[in-house]
């Protein structure tokens, strides 16, 4: 995206890259944290975003659906750079959503398990599935990156903590939703996406990295990776996509 890369002789010389790597199948130095982020302030009129399943069965979209600007994200929800991403430069694109000019597109992915223990990131992906049927994964994938310190310090996302955190989501809980949760009901969903996402990098078979951000089909990457941490400076690359004019 040429109109972005141009952006980057503008970039403000203290913007961190200390997360370039991400979260990945390997080993990366890059993810020791210190206190961490500061929590994402849920916002208001979130519950009135269209918000369905595309119909290639992993992606799920939120927005206007006639938005201008689409936003890929590849994310795993106990990846704590993902947890960055979400509350420092995530609140540009959530602003931007609501003003319906740009939907995002959600691949989850679900390889941290596999790295670090346990199946919370499969759980928490069947959860965000599952709240998507009530109309609540948005405020629900809010509420969880909200929470992802607490749960890792204990050992990652659980049946009980999902369901606890899901009560935080006005509407949310019901024996249907509940019963989701407990049996991993879409477990097959879960597969699938983990799949898409390792598809998505064509030079690397374990995946891009999470969170993997793409602009009207463009990824960001190398000197602009450090934007997307910075709610300004990742306001200033979603709008300048945004204006402009897209060709075919």
């Amino acid at each position: 995206m040429k109109n972005a890369r141009g952006l980057a002789a503008t970039t403000v010389a203290g913007i961190a890259v200390l997360m370039v790597a991400g979260c990945a199948p390997k080993a990366q130095s890059t993810e020791e944290k210190g206190a961490g982020p500061p929590r994402p302030v849920p916002y208001a009129g979130v519950e009135d975003l269209p918000e369905k399943l595309a119909a290639d069965g992993t992606t799920i979209v939120v927005g206007d659906p006639a938005a201008a600007t689409t936003v890929r994200l590849y994310e795993d929800p106990r990846c704590p750079v993902v947890e960055e991403f979400e509350a420092t430069g995530a609140p540009a694109l959530r602003e931007m959503t609501l003003r319906r000019e740009a939907k995002t597109e959600y691949t989850f992915a679900s390889f941290r398990d596999d790295r670090v223990g346990g199946d919370g990131s499969k759980r928490a992906v069947n959860a965000l599935r599952a709240a998507l049927d009530e109309s609540k994964f948005t405020e629900y994938h809010a509420v969880l990156f909200e929470n992802m310190a607490e749960n890792e310090l204990a050992g990652g996302y659980t049946t009980a903590s999902l369901l606890e955190l899901a009560g935080q989501v006005e509407g949310l809980r019901s024996k249907t939703f509940d019963s989701a949760v407990a049996t991993m009901k879409y477990k097959d969903f879960v597969t699938a996406s983990e799949k898409t996402y390792e598809a998505a990098d064509a030079d690397d078979p374990r995946g891009p990295g999470t969170p993997t951000v793409a602009i009207n089909g463009t990824r960001i990457t190398d000197d602009l990776y450090g934007r997307l941490f910075e709610k300004e400076s990742f306001d200033q690359l979603l709008n300048s996509a945004h204006n402009q004019p897209q060709t075919g």
